[in-house]
Parts: C-alpha cells; structure tokens; sequence
C-alpha cells in the first residue's frame, strides 16, 4: 500500500506484474505517468492494447508480428540456407540490431528447464524439424542464452539436427555466461556471430 490512493495502489499493483519492475520502479513508472498529460497517458494505453489486439506469432519463424509471414520472412534478400534458432522473439531484435545477420530465423518459445517443468515437447522443436527437412537449410546457428538452460537446450537440439547433415554451430563465447542476449551491445553480438563454432 503507497497509502496515497486505491487507484494510485491499484497502477502500482499492475505495473509490478511485469518482468523486471519492482516496487520502487513501479512507482518512479506511476509517478512519472502523474506527470504528464492526459494525451501522453492514453497514447500510452492506446498503443499498448493495440500491441495486444494486433500482435501475434509469425507462421514461420514463431517471432512477432503484424502479418503473416512476418517481414523477415517475407524478404527475398534473406539467405534461407542460414536458420538462427532463438529462445524468443526479444532476440530476434537484439541480433537484428547487430547488422551482422542475414539469414532467417526459428524461436522456441522458451528453452528446456526440467526446474520449470518445461520439456522438449513445450518448445516449438518439432516445427523447427520440419523446416530442415526440404534440404534448403545449410547451417542451423543456435542462438540461445549462454546459461545452463540454453545450453543443455543446444546440447538436445545439435543431436537432432547432425544427423538431418545440416552443420549445427553455437554463437561463440562473446556473450557473459547467465547474461540474456536481449541486453547485449551491437559489437558483442556481431563478434558472437562471427566467432560462431561447431557444436
């Protein structure tokens, strides 16, 4: 309780529910939304139901967007023999701000955690299999946080994949180990990229 208002308590409430934000962030967040004109505040809220209303997965890459295919996927200039497998769409951004990458893209939807009760099964794996099995794919590059989930993710992932005689590679070590990829710099990613190895 702030003991300011119910509808102050009720915002910070909310705004606590998302990742990331804790007590006092929620509140600096409130505070500031107290500041600024009423239109700021609905173009705010406007544009966050419209997120919600409009945004969905892509067919088939699983990232997000507005159209189906989304606009990678829609991009003749994509080099389809490359295919980076990410754990969510937050990484498909931060490796297309690197500059570095041009070919396209899977997201899992999470990463194997037996802690979390999430399994192979839970992860959009056997749509990424479907889409090695025509042959076009050449390198499948796993792009998954450098954490123990996202690496026991690659190890499960590369036994699948060799034997389909695709080349499975790992984004090489120049990400911090328990970092997320989503907050890495531009520079880091690309050296990530170019340093990439087999697995």
């Amino acid at each position: 309780m702030s003991g300011f208002s119910a509808t102050f308590d009720r915002l910070l409430a909310e705004l606590e529910k998302m990742p990331g934000i804790g007590r006092k962030t929620a509140q600096r967040l409130a505070f500031h939304l107290l500041r600024v004109s009423e239109p700021e505040v609905q173009a705010l809220a406007v544009a966050m139901v419209d997120c919600r209303r409009n945004i969905r997965a892509c067919s088939r890459c699983f990232s997000i967007t507005e159209q189906d295919p989304c606009g990678i996927c829609a991009d003749p200039r994509r080099d389809d023999s490359l295919l980076c497998v990410v754990e969510q769409p937050s990484d498909v951004l931060a490796f297309e701000r690197s500059g570095e990458y041009r070919g396209r893209y899977h997201v899992l939807d999470g990463v194997i955690s037996p802690l979390e009760g999430i399994g192979p099964e839970d992860l959009r794996i056997r749509e990424l299999l479907e889409r090695l099995r025509d042959g076009t794919v050449r390198e499948v590059i796993l792009g998954t946080n450098p954490d123990l989930e996202g690496e026991a993710t690659c190890m499960y992932l590369s036994k699948l994949i060799k034997p389909l005689g695709v080349r499975v590679t790992r984004i090489a070590r120049g990400l911090p180990v328990g970092g997320d990829l989503e907050y890495a710099d531009q520079v880091t990613l690309a050296r990530a990229l170019e340093g990439r190895r087999d697995v």
